[in-house]
């Protein structure tokens, strides 16, 4: 069987009955789709006889919203599939519907093949039936020319298809902001206007669950709040944060998508109201648990400025099973950008003039990032390190190559009496003199770079193929042509500065100022190939350096062996 790039599901059994069959139904979709699912909830619909089976509104319940949310959960397990339940024939209870859409809808990936759970009489991949689950999926959306269809339910194990109808409700996930219980077949109210906020970073199953819900609410425009600048700087490893413009590219791609029929107004959310504290239009909100006590703040804060509260309605989280033991239990935004530390963000640069059988990493990160335990950890496994800060003090050193010139720029006042040059003194006259720091490291870099390439020499004459050079000022040197890959160390700026007063015995005033005299976090990883982070336990960091030891090792030119 073919794999396709992107698929259509079409899922026709009653929910009560699809809940239970939906892993097996999904593992299948995944065996024959490998980037986009969309889902097309169409309970009840009949493939078999002559007649074109036609798309009909389906009633937008608590058990709607729920199933979304399990299906959605669900494909949790399918990393590699970008799943998007398409909302177009969901309806609230309102008595201002749009009407349903009279042509074939756009699909961002245009489907491939049509999928569906719909069984057979003979329980067999029944040539009519899949003409007509292809001439619907036609009908409803933009297909490629050659779509294929292919029946689900024969790949089923014997005893998977019964249909009766289970009479336990699906676990509720929505909870409106309302008191009153709420019943699986209870009609979802509609409004006008809605909102919505979160950071949208490589949006996932959870922040679908969260727009699925709100697009199903909302009947005009959605107003999607998109977290930005300030509020950004309390997240884990922001560093590595998606750019707002390719959080809102991806975003509005998909709400257009799931439901095209709704105005989108999606803006940069600056504060914890945003426009839900403000606009007089608006009438609910959607919130996980996680942000419900924000929302009960936006309301308050609606009250005290003479607006009506907005309807809260909650999302629960979704889980995730396969968490490590130093990530989220639900499935979360900050837990995936972990899971790219260690791993290639970026293609390595091309250096035909460095040493063939060497491969060379430039590791660098801000004062106090732990930069220096990465190094020597990276040695632990096998590679020959580099220290610049070493090979400065060597070229500082009495008949060093800086020595002389260094004396002669700054004067022999900076000279202890032995004629060691005194580097606290050095360090005083430059330090926040961007002219004379200028002259030093015009100087000094180099010099170094010098030094560091006969390193190079030496771990070739060692048998080494994995050289790192420790440089805390390997960009701002413009060192990038002397390493195939920069790999970047962060840390919050906060811990740094705990660190450096620590380690150096420095006042925070003065640690922050030296943080303040490099290349931040964010403009060291903007030009890396790598980002590690020591933030956590110490085993925490070996197994992360452990794995971008492991990943390099196989992108590493093979050196071709011996007769």
């Amino acid at each position: 069987m073919a794999v396709f790039r992107s698929g259509l599901l079409v899922l026709t059994t009653p929910l009560a009955s699809l809940a239970p069959r939906l892993a097996p139904i999904l593992t299948s979709a995944a065996r024959l789709v490998n980037h986009t699912l969309y889902v097309h909830l169409q309970p009840g619909m009949n493939l078999e006889g002559p007649a074109q089976p036609q798309s009909s509104p389906v009633q937008a319940t608590f058990e709607v919203l729920d199933f979304i949310s399990h299906l959605y959960a669900g494909a949790n397990v399918h990393t590699h599939l970008d799943v998007r339940i398409l909302l177009t024939n969901i309806r609230t209870k309102s008595a201002f519907l749009p009407p349903m859409p009279s042509s074939v809808q756009n699909l961002a990936h245009p489907p491939e093949v049509v999928l569906t759970d719909f069984q057979t009489l003979d329980g067999s991949q029944y040539n009519p039936v899949k003409q007509q689950l292809e001439r619907y999926a036609t009908s409803c959306y933009s297909c490629c020319p050659q779509l294929a269809s292919v029946l689900l339910y024969p790949d089923y194990g014997p005893g998977e298809l019964s249909v009766e109808p289970l009479d336990v409700p699906l676990p509720s996930t929505i909870r409106p902001s309302s008191p009153v219980a709420r019943s699986p077949k209870q009609p979802v109210r509609g409004y006008h206007r809605g909102a919505v906020g979160g950071t949208f970073d490589r949006l996932h199953n959870a922040h679908k669950v969260l727009l699925s819900v709100a697009c199903i609410l909302a009947q005009e425009q959605l107003v999607v709040g998109v977290a930005d600048k300030d509020l950004l700087k309390s997240k884990l490893l922001p560093e590595l944060l998606q750019p707002y413009a390719e959080r809102v590219k991806h975003l509005s791609e998909f709400l257009v998508d799931i439901k095209p029929s709704l105005t989108f107004d999606i803006i940069p959310l600056l504060d914890p109201y945003g426009p839900a504290g403000s606009d007089p239009s608006l009438e609910f909100l959607v919130v996980s648990e996680e942000t419900c006590r924000g929302g009960m703040a936006v309301n308050r804060f609606r009250l005290e400025n003479d607006l009506e509260e907005l309807a809260l309605y909650q999302i629960q989280l979704l889980k995730d099973l396969c968490h490590e033991e130093n990530e989220e239990d639900k499935v979360s935004s900050s837990s995936f950008r972990q899971r790219l530390l260690g791993t290639l963000l970026r293609p390595p640069h091309e250096s035909p003039e460095l040493p063939s059988c060497l491969y060379v990493i430039g590791l660098t990160g801000i004062s106090g990032s732990g930069k220096s335990s990465i190094a020597q950890r990276l040695k632990g496994l096998g590679a020959f390190v580099i220290d610049s800060d070493q090979l400065g003090h060597r070229a500082y050193a009495p008949g060093g190559p800086a020595y002389q010139p260094v004396v002669e720029a700054f004067g022999t006042d900076i000279l202890h009496k032995d004629g060691i040059i005194n580097r606290k003194i050095l360090g005083s006259r430059v330090f926040g003199n961007k002219k004379q720091l200028k002259m030093l490291t015009d100087i000094m870099w180099p010099v170094i770079a010098k030094l560091a390439r006969e390193e190079m020499d030496q771990a070739v004459a060692e048998g080494k193929h994995v050289c790192v050079i420790d440089a805390a000022m390997l960009l701002e040197a413009g060192w990038q042509n002397m390493v195939h890959e920069v790999w970047t160390v962060v840390i919050p700026e906060t811990e740094a500065i705990r660190r450096i007063v620590e380690r150096d015995g420095l006042s925070e005033a003065a640690a922050q100022s030296r943080l303040q005299s490099q290349m931040s976090g964010q403009q060291l990883v903007d030009q890396s190939h790598v980002v590690l982070s020591t933030l956590w336990e110490p085993h925490v960091t070996q197994l992360q350096v452990e794995k971008a030891w492991a990943l390099l090792q196989k992108r590493i030119p093979k050196t071709p062996s011996g007769p």
